[in-house]
C-alpha cells in the first residue's frame, strides 16, 4: 500500500490502520529516541504528536509521500526529536525562571522543517543520476576514498569537485524554487 493510504486512514481516523502504523514503526522510533537522550514517554510522545501532525498537514495541504510512509513517519519523529533536544538547550532554567517555548511555536517550526526536507527530496529527484548518486554517497557520510574506490572517478580531488558542482547545482534548483522563501525560520 503507497503512503497515500495511510495519510487518508490517519485522517479518518482508522483505528486498524493507525493500529498497524503504530505496530510497523514505534519500536523504531523508541530505539532512536531512546539512544538519543530520550525515554519511551518521549517516544510515545513524539510519535502521538508525528501522527497528528501528518495527519493535520494531509487534511489540509493534501500532501503526497513519494517515499515509504514508514520512511516518511520516522523521519517526522527524527524531526521532532531533534527539534526537541534543541528547544531544552534553549530553555533557562534556574530556582526561579523557566522558560518554556510555546508548543504553537514549536510545531510550526516542524511543520516548516519537514516541508524543507520534502523540497529537498523533490530537488534531489530533479538533478542527474550522476550528482544523486555521488550526493547521496557524500550525505551518507561515505570516505572519498571508497567513492574513488566505487566509481569510475579517479581521485578524491575528482570527487570534491564533483560533489562541490552537484551541492551548488542542487541549492541552485532549491533557491530558485517558489517556496524557498517561505521555507525559512520563523
Amino acid at each position: 500500500m503507497d503512503g497515500n493510504f495511510y495519510l487518508d486512514a490517519l485522517v479518518n481516523g482508522d483505528s486498524k490502520v493507525i493500529s498497524k502504523i503504530y505496530d510497523v514503526n514505534f519500536k523504531q522510533v523508541k530505539r532512536f529516541i531512546v539512544q538519543n537522550k530520550g525515554n519511551a514517554e518521549d517516544a510515545e510522545d513524539i510519535f502521538q504528536k508525528a501522527l497528528l501532525q501528518i495527519a493535520v498537514r494531509h487534511k489540509k495541504d493534501g500532501i503526497q509521500i513519494n517515499t515509504s510512509f514508514d520512511g516518511f513517519l520516522f523521519t517526522v519523529c527524527k524531526n521532532l526529536w531533534r527539534r526537541e533536544l534543541n528547544t531544552h538547550k534553549k530553555r533557562v532554567t534556574n530556582s526561579e525562571v523557566v522558560e518554556l517555548v510555546s508548543e504553537a511555536k514549536d510545531n510550526a517550526n516542524a511543520i516548516i522543517e519537514q516541508k524543507r526536507q520534502e523540497l529537498f527530496i523533490e530537488m534531489l529527484d530533479r538533478i542527474t543520476e550522476n550528482c544523486k548518486m555521488i550526493l547521496s554517497l557524500f550525505f551518507a557520510k561515505t570516505p572519498y576514498a571508497e567513492i574513488v574506490a566505487n566509481t569510475e572517478y579517479t581521485s578524491e580531488t575528482v570527487v570534491r569537485q564533483r560533489v562541490f558542482k552537484c551541492k551548488k547545482k542542487l541549492t541552485e534548483l532549491i533557491k530558485q524554487d517558489q517556496r524557498f522563501n517561505s521555507l525559512r525560520e520563523l
